[in-house]
């Protein structure tokens, strides 16, 4: 049987197609960020000349010398061209959130509250690993 052919439940193609729509739209800002950036568009928040000199410095150093904000600090940096192309790593890295909601309330309607509940649940560690609370 070869994998398309296969019937998949209901829950599990729910899951495939919001992880898909999140992987493409990652992917399509992650290229237009870097032909953003690549064209000049966008400028970037450490001049290219300057790199050189900084890759090779630690990470402290390296944002101190930069300018670069640490955490979540990059997000008021993110119309900078150097950093624009976090936001698609970011959603790619974040589609499985919405995919488990989704499915959380899926599972919810149909009174599968164990499923329900390990969704909630995963959602949440996934937040709280996101946030930097734990660092």
């Amino acid at each position: 049987m070869k994998p398309e052919d296969a019937e998949f439940p209901d829950d599990a193609l729910i899951y495939a197609r919001l992880l898909e729509l999140a992987g493409r739209a990652g992917l399509s800002l992650l290229a237009l960020a870097f032909v953003a950036y690549m064209a000049g568009w966008l400028a970037p928040e450490v001049p290219v000349q300057q790199l050189p000199e900084l890759w090779s410095l630690p990470v402290a150093d390296f944002l101190r010398e930069s300018g670069m904000a640490s955490g979540w600090g990059w997000l008021a940096q993110a119309m900078h061209g150097d950093v624009a192309g976090l936001l698609g790593i970011v959603l790619l890295v974040g589609a499985s959130l919405p995919a488990l909601l989704m499915l959380g309330a899926l599972y919810g309607r149909r009174g599968d509250r164990i499923y329900a509940a390990l969704c909630l649940l995963q959602f949440g560690v996934l937040l709280l690993a996101a946030s930097g609370a734990l660092s």
